[in-house]
Formats: structure tokens, C-alpha cells, sequence
């Protein structure tokens, strides 16, 4: 016997399209990543060559999270202030806003 959850499957569906898409983004990598740390986290910054464009691919490898962002998309970082930062590291593993809510 052994025990599952409900949504094992899709859970586990989905672990395997991110880490081929990851796999994907690492092979459009363009030059030697740039990685930073300090004693709270480590976050390696790839330059990848995707079907539409340049994005910077930011992995945090202890954890195995990465996001794949576009120029748009980074330049709205410069628009955060503080409070915006806090409130991420505050919800640490998930997002500000939950998929759905921004409909």
C-alpha cells in the first residue's frame, strides 16, 4: 500500500514540464552565469537567448526555485519600493499575488 495525496499526478506533471523548461532555458544560456550569496540565500543569474528575446534566468539553487524574466518585467523591479521587497521575503515560497486573483 502506499499513500498519495490528491493531485499527485498533476503535481508531479508539472515538476516535470518546469524542469524541462528549466533544462530548455540553460541550453540558450549565453556566457558563464553570475552568482551571488550572502548567508541568507544564493542566487545564480543566467543571460538566456529565448524565441522572444533575451531574459535573465535567476535560480536559487539550495531551494531549486527560478524565474525566467523579461527586460519589462526586471525593469518593474526598479519601480518597487521597500515595502514591496519586505512583503516578498515575508511570504517566503509563494507569490504576492496567488494565480487567479488578478482576473
Amino acid at each position: 500500500m502506499s499513500l498519495q495525496w490528491g493531485g499527485e499526478e498533476q503535481d508531479a506533471r508539472a515538476a516535470r514540464r518546469a524542469t524541462d523548461e528549466f533544462a530548455q532555458l540553460l541550453a540558450g544560456a549565453v556566457g558563464d552565469p553570475l552568482t551571488i550569496a550572502n548567508e541568507f540565500a544564493e542566487v545564480s543569474v543566467h543571460k538566456v537567448a529565448t524565441r522572444n528575446g533575451v531574459r535573465l534566468l535567476v535560480h536559487a539553487p539550495k531551494s531549486g526555485q527560478w524565474v525566467c524574466v523579461d527586460p519589462l518585467e526586471l525593469e518593474a523591479l526598479t519601480w518597487q519600493n521597500p515595502a514591496t521587497f519586505a512583503a516578498m521575503v515575508g511570504n517566503m515560497f509563494a507569490p504576492l499575488i496567488a494565480e487567479g486573483d488578478n482576473e
